[in-house]
């Protein structure tokens, strides 16, 4: 009962009648297609038909006239021509499918690593945003570098002033005490030269 209506269902073809044809493997036949069209479409072969074609045509026309085989006019070889030609066609063309179908698939894969790569561009864009963003309010190098020596500098000139003070107060401590007044002043009391004071 099952085995009948699986016959009757009209949305699966019937199994063909009639004799039914030897199975083979299209990727087998496909790669062997291949190899012709690729050993069809060197030097050599254009080589060695000249060289076939030619010898046909020498002992068909030199020979003596009981081994001629195929005498002028040539029509066996053009029957072997013309066979070769039928099938040379569709097994280049086989081979070409067979390519266009390779190219294909490596495209669609270059397509899919040029998308994950574009999206990885976009994501590390984004990260290197958002760091530039969070770095705007973080110290650099530079700035940092500035910094210090612009600290420097100003502790170089408060470290200048208390010694110009400290020179002074010493100053005024021996005049008071009255010792040293004639003394000629040189040239280690620059302090008086940069000052723009002169000896009195």
């Amino acid at each position: 009962m099952a085995d009948q209506r699986r016959a009757e269902r009209l949305d699966q073809p019937r199994e063909p009648r009639g004799v039914k044809l030897p199975r083979f493997d299209p990727e087998a036949f496909g790669r062997w297609s291949e190899g012709i069209a690729r050993g069809m479409g060197t030097a050599n072969f254009i080589v060695y038909m000249t060289v076939v074609i030619a010898l046909w045509f020498g002992w068909n026309t030199l020979a003596p006239a009981h081994l001629r085989f195929d005498p002028y006019t040539f029509t066996f070889l053009t029957l072997i021509l013309s066979l070769q030609a039928s099938y040379a066609a569709p097994l280049i063309l086989l081979a070409q499918n067979r390519q266009a179908d390779r190219d294909r698939v490596a495209l669609e894969e270059d397509r899919r690593r040029a998308t994950l790569q574009k999206a990885d561009t976009e994501y590390l864009t984004r990260e290197i945003a958002a760091l530039r963003i969070a770095m705007g309010e973080v110290a650099t190098r530079d700035f940092l570098r500035s910094e210090l020596a612009r600290l420097a500098e100003e502790l170089d000139e408060a470290a200048q002033r208390r010694q110009k003070l400290e020179r002074r107060q010493q100053e005024k401590a021996v005049r008071r005490g009255g010792e040293g007044l004639d003394e000629p002043r040189d040239d280690l009391d620059g302090d008086y030269a940069r000052d723009g004071r002169q000896e009195g």
